[in-house]
């Protein structure tokens, strides 16, 4: 069962909440306003959710590629990355184990994984190619080519091109809190098939208790059921995770199998 926590059932898209916010923290008008003018640009020149928030990895990737992944220090990058990694090996991770890491950034976890798997296990995928460059720089900084990673560029969440009942773990973090519902339910309509027998697909989203919302297309608000209701109309099972709710992260988690 989900905890109710208060803030959950805050609306960041209303009004009423933007003006308390920007009372409380004038600072922050000037980033704020500067977001709102990228995002009406962006939104006129794209053609849909991911050429948006393509643009948006790459303009965010220019400055400074760990906070392009939500890190606003270095601390909080490795930090993150760690929180991950030790969360999956609380979980069973093994060497052995094939991950899929969906969203993965200028790896903040992957590295951990990549690390921490048998050689080509790991397959990372995005849609922003700046990110992926920057994921290239990870790789090397760590020592990592010999592990083979697979680091790949996506239009789409369908993964078409990967094999079927393949992957014995499949990770997004702070992927569903950037997409809209129907990015969402793509993903979860073709997970299934690459997962392999006993696998499972583990994805964080920013959870609301009250009226789901999005704050500039870059920020999406769930309820549990929205998700797990979805997941199950793709004849997968969906659990909330509990545990990962102790955690200092931000995000809740949800595990789905077949």
């Amino acid at each position: 069962m989900t905890r109710t926590l208060p803030p959950t059932s805050r609306n960041r898209a209303s009004l009423v909440y933007r003006l308390r916010y920007a009372a409380r923290n004038p600072d922050k008008i000037g980033t704020y306003m500067s977001r709102m003018a990228r995002d009406l640009k962006f939104r006129f020149a794209s053609r849909d959710h991911v050429a948006y928030y393509r643009a948006v990895m790459r303009s965010d990737t220019a400055r400074n590629p760990e906070a392009a992944v939500g890190s606003p220090t270095h601390e909080r990058w490795l930090a993150l990355g760690r929180m991950q990694f030790d969360y999956l090996i609380g979980h069973g991770l093994k060497p052995d184990d094939r991950i899929l890491e969906i969203g993965c950034g200028n790896l903040r976890a992957g590295w951990r994984f990549i690390e921490h798997l048998d050689p080509g296990n790991y397959y990372g995928i995005d849609i922003s190619p700046d990110i992926l460059l920057a994921a290239q720089d990870t790789l090397v900084r760590h020592g990592l080519r010999e592990k083979l990673p697979h680091l790949t560029l996506v239009r789409d969440l369908r993964l078409e091109f990967l094999p079927a009942e393949h992957f014995t773990v499949v990770h997004a973090h702070s992927v569903f809190s950037h997409s809209p519902l129907e990015v969402i339910d793509e993903c979860l309509a073709h997970v299934g098939r690459v997962l392999a027998p006993g696998g499972f697909f583990d994805f964080t989203f920013d959870r609301t208790e009250g009226t789901e919302h999005h704050v500039l297309r870059e920020d999406f608000y769930y309820r549990t059921e929205t998700l797990t209701s979805l997941a199950e109309g793709h004849g997968l099972t969906a659990r909330f995770m509990d545990d990962w709710e102790e955690l200092p992260h931000g995000q809740s988690k949800i595990r789905v199998t077949r």
